[in-house]
């Protein structure tokens, strides 16, 4: 989903979606964590309490302070849609992405991922738009999209389907980049 999340007090925020709590037990203590469009911070907060080495990156400026002020981290603020990439030549253990869809960023989503790393990936799919936003196609994973994008890498987990409370569909994967792949190359800016 496009756009930034609203700043909330911590106490409000959501929980950590159960598909991040679910393999973040594959990363050890001390792994260097990317959360790319990070909002509020309700995976970044869970996961440096779990012992990973947060960065997190939003174009929500209040977001991000709220994050710095209570939560150790990297916290970049960028508009990653339309400005410059913050993370030219990074590579993290993991990446996590949630909630949030733009195609032209796979390559470097992709790239910011170290050889033998995970991706933590989960939006919306198309059938969401029978429950509500996001409903245009631009912001809904179409079926196996994210199988089509991680083609060459391990594929630990995949789902696809409606979920409960609040009903929605999504699509989500748990995927490792093999060592020594290379990731797709990113496009010149």
């Amino acid at each position: 989903m496009s756009g930034p999340a609203s700043s909330q007090a911590m106490s409000s925020s959501p929980a950590p979606s159960p598909w991040i709590t679910r393999f973040a037990p594959l990363l050890p203590a001390g792994s260097q964590l990317l959360d790319l469009a990070c909002g509020q911070g309700r995976h970044a907060r869970y996961l440096q309490a779990q012992g990973l080495q947060v960065t997190g990156v939003d174009r929500d400026e209040a977001a991000l302070r709220a994050l710095q002020f209570d939560t150790a981290g990297e916290w970049l603020l960028a508009d990653i849609e339309n400005g410059a990439w913050p993370l030219e030549g990074r590579a993290f253990d993991a990446v996590v992405v949630t909630n949030y869809l733009w195609r032209p960023l796979w390559p470097r989503i992709l790239a910011s991922v170290a050889p033998g790393g995970l991706l933590l990936y989960e939006t919306f799919a198309q059938g969401n738009e029978a429950y509500g936003k996001p409903s245009r196609p631009d912001f809904l994973l179409a079926p196996g999209e994210l199988l089509q994008v991680c083609a060459d890498w391990s594929i630990v987990a995949y789902e696809h389907g409606l979920l409960e409370q609040p009903a929605r569909v999504v699509q989500r994967i748990a995927a490792i980049r093999p060592d020594g792949a290379a990731a797709p190359a990113a496009p010149a800016e």
